[in-house]
């Protein structure tokens, strides 16, 4: 069989049966196809698409292409949860989200991916907190979550190979955006965690890879069948992703702003409100809540009580980073030697932000990637970040730009200008969070 045939079978839109897609699986998760060929694949997919039951064979495929995780012997007395965020600009709710669900009750084996495209990474931000081990080996992975009741790591080697090379190749062939290949990897790596339900933030707007809440209806629709077909239980809720989440976007910027958040510092309210709406979700899907407004309520107190910000503290130390890093985060935090305001030229209301242009800019400064192994500059990003409809003007900073250089500082602030819309009166307040989505229904308000 050459593998040739396969690329010509879905480049003229017909179906990949189980033959090709395990020929295809075994390929990627022994090395055997070139990188040329999988590209190939993959932009015929994009320009072709999958049926429900092509992307759902390729998701089981890519689960078994390694180790799967049986939590079964480990004497755990709660639920096996996790949440998944499609990607955006700001998204830091994966270090607030693993903490406070597990003072809630819940095990949280989070496991996470670098940058894809304009959208920052969760292992790329964690990897920003000196001494933290982003892959352990499976055994300490379960141990700490046992133990501590989560852990964010990366994908290792021995978990979903087939997906960890697949992601890393469509990351940087603009195929991205696909629903089939974004539903097959998120859950071929859920399943292979072994979890018990899954929660998904799937993400529209400018700032997300799904740009209409259609397309993120879409997407999560597909994950919820596709999740259930494999035996996951799985909730999907759409938030709005045309502005950055939070205040901070980068990576140890956002990790201090994660702390601050756990810890009693600021809370920006849109952040806020998906966090808590998605550890809710996790609660109900995991069994410990029949009720969401009860469900908000216990993860809210788990971070007013100072609980989250102790599993948080448990679980960086556990995993090898400093055990007083969340009473001390500037101590260990890289910091970029160039902080700069950047100001508006005009006055007026901040009207809309075109997030891929924000995304652009952070990739700008050095913090996000270009090519595969562009080696990351984890202290740049921005700060401060101005919410849409604020009031803006030459005395009011749209954010901090934190460079390595006066240069790149400079190139970046010109992407973020000019990704910012102004106007004479603030826009519509726009919902954050838009609605639930799970496998029984087409929409939960």
């Amino acid at each position: 069989m050459l593998f040739v045939d396969v690329i010509r079978k879905k480049r003229d839109g017909e179906v990949l049966d189980d033959t090709d897609l395990q020929f295809f699986v075994d390929g990627l998760a022994d090395g055997s196809l070139p990188a040329e060929q999988v590209s190939a694949l993959a932009m015929a997919i994009f320009l072709n698409s999958m049926n429900v039951e092509e992307s759902g064979l390729l998701t089981r495929k890519m689960a078994a292409s390694g180790l799967v995780l049986d939590w079964a012997d480990m004497g755990l007395d709660g639920p096996v949860v996790d949440k998944h965020s499609t990607g955006g600009i700001g998204d830091k709710v994966s270090f607030l989200l693993a903490p406070i669900a597990a003072a809630c009750g819940c095990y949280v084996p989070m496991i996470s991916g670098r940058g894809l495209g304009h959208s920052g990474g969760t292992l790329d931000k964690i990897g920003s907190i000196p001494g933290y081990d982003p892959l352990p080996d499976p055994a300490r992975f379960q141990q700490v979550v046992k133990d501590v009741g989560c852990a964010i790591i990366g994908q290792t080697a021995n978990l979903a190979p087939a997906d960890r090379r697949f992601y890393a190749i469509r990351d940087i062939t603009g195929t991205v955006e696909s629903v089939p290949l974004i539903t097959a990897s998120i859950l071929s790596k859920k399943i292979a965690a072994g979890l018990d339900g899954l929660v998904m933030d799937v993400k529209f707007g400018s700032g997300a890879f799904m740009e209409s809440a259609e397309r993120a209806r879409e997407l999560g629709d597909r994950i919820n069948r596709t999740g259930e077909a494999s035996g996951l239980k799985t909730h999907s809720i759409l938030t709005d992703m045309n502005e950055n989440l939070g205040h901070s976007a980068g990576n140890a910027v956002e990790i201090r702003e994660s702390v601050d958040f756990l810890t009693g510092g600021t809370r920006e309210p849109r952040l806020e409100e998906v966090t808590i709406a998605l550890v809710a979700e996790m609660l109900v899907v995991g069994g410990l809540a029949d009720d969401r407004q009860q469900a908000s309520a216990n993860a809210m107190n788990a971070v007013t009580s100072g609980r989250a910000a102790e599993v948080f503290a448990r679980m960086v130390s556990a995993l090898g980073g400093p055990s007083d890093f969340i009473e001390n985060p500037g101590r260990y935090l890289p910091r970029a030697p160039i902080a700069l305001p950047l100001m508006s030229d005009r006055d007026g209301f901040l009207r809309a932000v075109d997030g891929r242009r924000f995304g652009n800019a952070i990739i700008e400064l050095g913090g996000g990637r270009r090519k595969l192994d562009d080696t990351l500059d984890l202290s740049v990003g921005f700060t401060d970040v101005l919410p849409i409809g604020s009031p803006a003007g030459p005395d009011r900073p749209i954010a901090t730009i934190h460079a390595r250089d006066a240069e790149s500082a400079e190139a970046a602030g010109r992407l973020l200008l000019a990704a910012c819309e102004f106007g004479d009166a603030p826009p519509e307040n726009r919902p954050v969070v838009l609605e639930r989505l799970d496998a029984g229904s087409p929409g939960i308000r």
